[in-house]
């Protein structure tokens, strides 16, 4: 639910300049007490533990819905709550309306970064990634050090990297640059988030003349992160691999006997048999 009380909280505050004097209005009040309830609900839903009400869910459920109408009927430029309410929307499966109501939250605060990556996301998911773009680099824009925006970025132009080409808009070396660049400020501004850092690592194999000295340092890192015995040889297999495309058999040679794993072996013998192969540079 992270990303549920980020997106509420930051909306809310995009409020606050029109009102930096007064105490905290009604709708405001109103719109903490809905989230509220809908953080609680979706947690729950999300459990799904054996005594999950499943009718009970969708009468609550509906209910938030409704409260939320009549405070946008209440505050028809109320922009906060036109944002809290599509992030709902689409969280309970209603793409359609959730994308209309944050397209009215953009439209009355185009400086919410968060609603516009919402909007991203769904046009993301729909196949529009070139509309998609548009939306996440004006995320970025507004808020060039939130991590996830610059991931996503990543992730869209990786996903729809045949979509883009075609448009003749970019060339191939252009967007598989931008796509690294954008998971390496996602990994600089988030070290802690392995989902961010080990695609950062990963992104190195896509380049066409990489720096190898910097994917092997960026997999050394995520080993010595890891928890598990399992992750710590999944990184050193990735070590390995840099080191062999870089023309150090010797040393690639040394982490592949430690790597014991039995789940790793079929990955650890792909890369023994290039010990006799020739070199990729």
């Amino acid at each position: 639910m992270k990303f549920l009380s980020l997106l509420l909280s930051l909306a809310i505050a995009a409020a606050a300049p029109l009102r930096a004097a007064d105490p905290e209005s009604m709708a405001d009040r109103t719109l903490k007490q809905l989230v509220d309830r809908q953080k609680d609900l979706l947690a729950e839903e999300a459990k799904k533990s054996p005594g999950f009400d499943a009718g009970n869910f969708e009468t609550q459920m509906q209910s938030v819905c409704q409260s939320y109408e009549v405070l946008l009927r209440e505050n028809p430029n109320y922009a906060p709550g036109f944002a809290a309410y599509g992030y709902l929307l689409g969280k309970i499966g209603q793409r359609k309306a959730s994308i209309a109501v944050l397209m009215r939250a953009n439209k009355l605060d185009p400086d919410m970064a968060l609603v516009k990556n919402q909007i991203g996301n769904f046009l993301a998911e729909e196949g529009r990634v070139r509309e998609a773009l548009a939306y996440y680099l004006a995320a970025i824009k507004l808020e060039p050090k939130e991590p996830l925006y610059h991931y996503q970025l990543g992730t869209l132009l990786y996903s729809g990297r045949d979509d883009f080409l075609k448009s003749g808009e970019w060339t191939a070396d252009g967007l598989d640059h931008t796509t690294h660049e954008a998971f390496r400020q996602a990994a600089e501004l988030a070290p802690d988030r392995i989902e961010f850092t080990y695609r950062y690592a990963e992104s190195f194999y896509d380049l066409v003349t990489p720096d190898w000295d910097a994917a092997l340092k960026a997999w050394t890192i995520l080993e010595a992160k890891a928890g598990t015995d399992v992750e710590k040889q999944t990184m050193r297999l990735h070590e390995a691999n840099v080191l062999l495309k870089q023309g150090k058999a010797d040393h690639a040679r040394v982490l592949l006997d430690s790597v014991t794993e039995p789940a790793l072996q079929g990955q650890k013998q792909k890369l023994v048999a290039q010990l006799a192969a020739p070199v990729e540079k």
